[in-house]
């Protein structure tokens, strides 16, 4: 991978995520850690993220079934947020996870809502029920 890839993965991750939110994330790095988080930048921001085939919003929305059917709470969060930077509404968010309950289980699910509730309440993308 080239340092093309690696700046191109910083510029879209930035754009997706927030110029604050990867200046804290960079902080929180340990030394060992940081190798891991460069490969992923170069990688699935700068090589994957990057590729003509689909926009954000829809990258956006594959990730966060993704991270949901994994049961990947806490990496949820983020794709969450940067969906909502990138134009999806709470109402497509809700879409994704209601088609993965059917694929993936309510309590994958349940748990996804969960956290997706929480997050686009903090944000300001859904009110308070």
């Amino acid at each position: 991978m080239s340092e093309d890839e690696a700046n191109e993965g910083r510029r879209i991750r930035t754009e997706v995520l927030g110029a604050d939110y990867v200046a804290r994330s960079g902080v929180v790095l340990s030394h060992y850690r940081r190798p891991l988080m460069e490969l992923v930048t170069q990688f699935g921001w700068g090589s994957v993220w990057s590729r003509p085939g689909l926009d954000r919003r829809s990258r956006s929305l594959v990730t966060i079934a993704a991270m949901a059917a994994l049961r990947q709470q806490a990496e949820l969060a983020v794709p969450v947020r940067g969906a909502v930077r990138s134009g999806v509404t709470a109402e497509e968010i809700q879409e994704v996870l209601l088609q993965i309950s059917v694929y993936c289980g309510a309590p994958t699910a349940a748990e996804a809502f969960g956290t997706a509730e929480a997050v686009l309440i903090e944000i300001g993308a859904l009110e308070h029920p």
